[in-house]
C-alpha cells in the first residue's frame, strides 16, 4: 500500500517570505566620504586614494541582527553638481537617506540643508533621514561642532551620528542603528526613541578614534 499521497508543498514552510530590500541612498557634497563609508561597511577597508564617484553605483549587504535579518541596498551617488539631475530619480523609491558632511568642511555641512530638502520634496515623510558627520578622526581640524550638528538633527527630528570611515569608527553602528529603526521593524510593534539618539564621539575614550593625518575620501 502506497499510503496517502502528500499534498503539494506539504512539509514546506511558506510563512518565510523573501527578504524585503531596503534602499539606502547616500547623499552629500563631493569628497565628504560617501564611498568610503560604504567601502568600510561592506569590506572593512579604506582606500587613501580619492576617486570621485561617477554617476550612481550600488551594492547590497544582508545584516543579521539579534531578532531580524535585513537586506540593505546601498546606493552611492556622485557629489558633483553636474550629476545633480540624476539624484531625484534615485531618491524617489528609497526608504533611507544618509546625508553626509565632512566635519572639517563647514560648507559641506551647510549643504546638508539642500540635500535634506531634495529628499523631503521627493519622499515627504515616507523616508528615514540620517545626518552623518564623517572624518571624526580629524577632530583637530573640525569646523563643525558635534553640538551644532546634534541641534540641527533635533530640530529636524532626524537621526545623527559622527563617523570615521578611515578609522572605522561608528560605521557598523550607523548601519545597525538604521536597520533596527526601519519603519515597520520596531520590536513588538512598538516604536522606539532610538531613532533620535545621539552618539557623542567626544565622550568616547580617545583611543577609540585613532588620529589620522589626512583623509580625502
Amino acid at each position: 500500500m502506497s499510503g496517502i499521497p502528500s499534498t503539494p508543498g506539504s512539509g514546506t514552510d511558506f510563512s518565510s517570505s523573501p527578504l524585503k530590500r531596503t534602499k539606502i541612498v547616500l547623499l552629500g557634497d563631493q569628497s565628504v566620504g560617501k564611498t568610503s563609508l560604504i567601502t568600510r561597511f561592506m569590506y572593512d577597508t579604506f582606500d587613501n586614494t580619492y576617486q570621485a564617484t561617477i554617476g550612481i553605483d550600488f551594492l547590497s549587504k544582508t545584516m543579521y541582527l539579534e531578532d531580524r535579518t535585513v537586506r540593505l541596498q546601498l546606493w552611492d551617488t556622485a557629489g558633483q553638481e553636474r550629476f545633480r539631475s540624476l539624484i531625484p530619480s534615485y531618491i524617489r523609491d528609497s526608504q533611507v537617506a544618509i546625508i553626509v558632511y565632512d566635519i572639517t568642511n563647514r560648507a559641506s555641512f551647510l549643504s546638508t540643508s539642500k540635500w535634506i530638502d531634495d529628499v523631503t520634496s521627493e519622499r515627504g515623510k515616507d523616508v528615514m533621514i540620517v545626518l552623518v558627520g564623517n572624518k571624526a578622526d580629524l577632530s583637530d581640524k573640525r569646523e563643525v561642532t558635534h553640538d551644532e550638528a546634534a541641534a540641527k538633527s533635533d530640530e529636524l527630528k532626524i537621526m545623527f551620528m559622527e563617523t570615521s570611515a578611515k578609522a572605522g569608527h561608528n560605521v557598523k553602528s550607523l548601519f545597525k542603528k538604521i536597520a533596527m529603526n526601519l519603519p515597520g521593524m520596531e520590536k513588538d510593534g512598538q516604536a522606539t526613541d532610538a531613532q533620535n539618539t545621539k552618539i557623542d564621539v567626544n565622550t568616547s575614550p580617545a583611543n577609540e578614534v585613532p588620529e589620522a593625518s589626512s583623509c580625502n575620501c
